[in-house]
């Protein structure tokens, strides 16, 4: 069993879907779910967690929805030892933009890396305009990785 939490970044609800669906299918498989999603996902400690998933979709021109911008400046300004971290990435875009194309979530993924965490599998990248049930998409690609932690 993974204690995992689930860090949300979303501006119109579809990471929340996501993240909401992931919470409640799966403790079925035995992990513990936590969500950090709006004003608590810029202010999550990261120090000490075992398991992260992100889940964010990209807003605007390739930037982080409002509520990850806060985590993602501390990651960037204090550059803490998450070398005990293993984390995922979820990330919602529109390929419709494709220069920008899930920028948030590959954002996220960088700045956790360089901050020694653990990558476990493949970021999933979720086209919002082929993919209408993204949270069908995320549910059967976390099953996959929790396998793999």
């Amino acid at each position: 069993m993974a204690n995992i939490l689930i860090i949300v970044g979303t501006e119109s609800g579809n990471a929340q879907m996501c993240a909401d669906h992931l919470a409640n299918n799966l403790p079925r498989l035995g992990h513990a779910i936590e969500i950090a999603g709006d004003a608590d996902a810029g202010c999550v400690e990261l120090a000490g967690r075992e398991i992260v998933l992100v889940c964010t979709s990209t807003h605007g021109d390739g930037e982080l929805p409002d509520n990850l911008i806060p985590l993602a400046e501390r990651l960037r300004r204090d550059s803490p030892d998450l070398g005990a971290m293993r984390y995922g990435v979820i990330a919602l875009g529109d390929q419709t933009y494709s220069s920008t194309f899930c920028k948030a979530g590959k954002d996220m993924d960088a700045l956790l890396a360089v901050c020694g965490a653990q990558k476990v599998g493949e970021r999933l990248e979720i086209d919002a305009c082929t993919q209408p049930l993204p949270d069908e998409d995320a549910l059967n690609w976390a099953q996959e990785w929790v396998t793999l932690l």
